[in-house]
């Protein structure tokens, strides 16, 4: 059962919920896509992906990545599908034509990666910062840097990596001490170790360009001291840099992918930005990276889903309640007495619940990455501004809310399967194992609660959070009764945010014991509000849309009510 991208619904939600056609002819610079190009686009996506990379995921998990002397060798037929990935163009979807890209919005290369990381997140981890590293070179880098290494990165035939993380240094970057020596030919020599660092070293590409936080000796102490460099495997004359794969790591899950162990010792680099301010620099990339990671939840949750749904309709289990015993009376129905496990209610609820949450997760990723385009390049300075208020409040939560019900979900589709579940020969196991990490990397989802809270909510007031609920709530039309009921779970959350700002600054801890409680009442309502944008859309009322509609109410939005009965009690406990 190989995951196959279902386009057409993808690109329901894009042109009919969310209007992608209408919002992105207010861009000049994409003001002639339209949805034959959309369409024809994710169509051949789709064929590529099913065709080229699906098929080795098995192989992928289970031969692995091998290290050997510092080389990495990629599992059988991932060099060959890179190959043929980045000469077919996709990598170059979103990059700037001046760049050899093809200039198309980042939505649609947001709904590639989705497929991508569906069909097979192990290959899916060495392209993944592609977009990321490109645009942070393309906004930081010197012209002599962008002349030799942005096309390179915008076509994808060279790869790049971010070596942040050291073994004392996880979330606190500001304990990094990988050093940057200035060179008189304004060069620097960077020393010192990294770890996972994903696909730090492999055979996909003819380069890597690791991006590498670095501090310069007379830089200060903390994340204010830190600068970025360009590090390459091969440096321009076609020599080798003073870059060390150790080892690779054994992990739970994305056994295809290598998780590396770099080692830099007086490496070659340039400086990216300005010293001392390499976080600014990398923070170009960090929506769209955060995005990305909250599509692969997505993807790997349709995964999980489409294995699940699959054998729910092959297997035979019990009659269903509520099924007539005249059925099996008969002789000829005797040897069908069984009903198919997808008609039990425990199962409709996994499944109508968990494809609730799909749905909208591709709502709310959708619109986000055509709020990406619309903060760079709409006309109107106020749209702009509106633009990146949602991505910035939008992508911690999508990121934290979807990689955990990627995980969570994947196991509850996993049950369908009982027994059969657990075995590798299902396939959906390796899901569930794929799926946690993302839970972790690109900022765990504690990092991302604390961020929205404490970096985006409380500082102004909770004057710009407001001001997107308001958004939010703008066009709703308090007569139908999905959207009045959506119009009061949006005041209750705005209540609640200015008592928790109140309570907050009597009480330096609170919000950081509540952080995740907020986030996750936020990401529900938002799932509220996607299903609401469905309701809205041409074909809401057929069963595809309509079984996961009745699913978000009955399943997922109780859960609300507890999140702030949780914030209820930390703030009566602190007054």
């Amino acid at each position: 059962m190989l995951y196959n991208p279902r386009t057409d619904e993808m690109l329901y939600v894009l042109m009919q919920v969310v209007h992608a056609e209408r919002q992105l002819h207010e861009l000049p610079a994409h003001a002639e896509v339209d949805a034959d190009l959309m369409t024809q686009l994710m169509d051949e996506a789709g064929k590529f992906v099913a065709s080229v990379i699906a098929p080795l995921n098995r192989i992928g998990d289970e031969t692995g990545a091998r290290w050997h002397d510092g080389t990495v060798t990629t599992p059988p037929g991932f060099r060959d599908a890179y190959q043929a990935f980045w000469q077919a163009g996709w990598p170059a979807l979103a990059a700037a034509p001046e760049d050899g890209g093809q200039g198309l919005p980042a939505v649609l290369e947001a709904i590639l990666f989705e497929m991508l990381s569906a069909a097979n997140h192990a290959w899916t981890m060495a392209p993944d910062l592609l977009h990321g590293a490109y645009d942070c070179l393309k906004a930081h880098g010197t012209q002599e840097l962008k002349d030799c290494y942005v096309g390179k990165l915008a076509s994808g035939e060279w790869l790049p990596t971010m070596c942040l993380t050291e073994p004392h240094a996880g979330s606190d970057l500001g304990l990094v001490s990988t050093r940057a020596v200035a060179q008189t030919d304004g060069s620097y020599r960077i020393s010192g170790s990294k770890i996972f660092i994903s696909s730090g070293e492999h055979d996909l590409s003819d380069n890597i360009v690791h991006l590498v936080l670095a501090r310069l000796p007379d830089g200060p102490p903390g994340p204010k001291g830190l600068s970025l460099f360009l590090v390459p495997k091969f440096l321009p004359d076609g020599s080798r840099s003073a870059v060390h794969c150790e080892r690779i790591e054994e992990k739970m899950g994305l056994h295809g992918s290598a998780t590396c162990v770099m080692r830099f010792e007086a490496a070659t680099g340039w400086l990216i930005g300005e010293s001392g301010r390499g976080l600014n620099a990398m923070f170009v990339m960090m929506n769209s990276a955060r995005l990305h990671v909250a599509l692969q939840g997505i993807g790997l949750l349709e995964a999980a889903w489409q294995k699940a749904d699959e054998y729910s309709r092959e297997r035979r289990q019990m009659r269903a309640p509520g099924r007539k015993a005249a059925q099996a009376r008969s002789s000829a129905a005797v040897a069908s007495a069984a009903d198919l496990i997808g008609e039990h209610p425990a199962m409709r609820r996994i499944l109508d619940s968990q494809r609730a949450w799909i749905d909208a997760g591709r709502v709310i990723a959708y619109r986000t990455a055509l709020e990406l385009d619309i903060a760079k390049q709409h006309p109107s300075s106020e749209r702009r501004e509106a633009a990146q208020r949602w991505c910035s409040l939008s992508t911690p939560i999508l990121k934290a809310v979807f990689t955990q019900q990627a995980f969570l979900g994947g196991s509850e589709c996993l049950q369908v399967f009982g027994g059969h579940g657990y075995v590798r020969e299902s396939g959906i196991e390796q899901h569930v194992r794929d799926a946690r990490v993302t839970m972790i990397y690109e900022g765990s989802n504690e990092i991302q609660a604390i961020d929205l809270l404490l970096r985006k909510v409380l500082p102004d007031g909770a004057l710009a959070f407001n001001l997107w609920l308001a958004e939010l709530g703008a066009d709703l039309d308090p007569a139908a009764p999905a959207q009045a009921r959506l119009l009061a779970r949006l005041e209750r959350l705005r209540d609640h945010t200015h008592r928790l700002m109140q309570a907050a600054a009597q009480d330096d801890t609170l919000a950081y014991w509540v952080a995740e409680d907020f986030l996750r009442a936020v990401g529900l309502m938002l799932v509220d509000w996607a299903w609401v944008q469905i309701g809205r859309s041409s074909q809401a009322d057929a069963p595809r849309w309509s079984a996961p509609a009745q699913a978000v109410q009955r399943w997922i939005m109780p859960e609300l009510a507890m999140r702030l009965a949780i914030i209820d009690a930390a703030l009566t406990q602190s007054s």
